[in-house]
């Protein structure tokens, strides 16, 4: 039997003059993110209804390798850049696959 992954869904929420420019931001981090240990899948989405509305669907080989992501360089730089583009901190969900 394999070792499950851990998976998340992120979401974050732009003000709505800075819709393209936490865009930018968060494209800016896909590359160095999908290049990192443990990382098996990571993608952006954009909500159609309401494009201020932005969830990362991840899929990471362990916890321990997606707290090494959450502190590694490309992505504290980007949570310094979030405020007054993001409305509030990012949701944050970890869950495991059932089926």
């Amino acid at each position: 039997m394999s070792t499950p992954t851990l998976r998340v869904v992120a979401r974050l929420v732009a003000f709505p003059d800075k819709v393209e420019e936490l865009k930018s931001l968060l494209l800016s981090i896909m590359e160095p993110t999908r290049r990192e240990q443990g990382c098996i899948k990571y993608e952006l989405l954009q909500n159609q209804a309401d494009p201020t509305d932005f969830t990362f669907v991840e899929e990471w080989e362990s916890t321990g390798l997606l707290e090494q992501h959450l502190a590694s360089t490309h992505i504290q730089a980007a949570v310094l850049k979030l405020e007054g583009v993001a409305v509030g901190h990012p949701d944050i969900r970890r869950y495991q696959l059932l089926a």
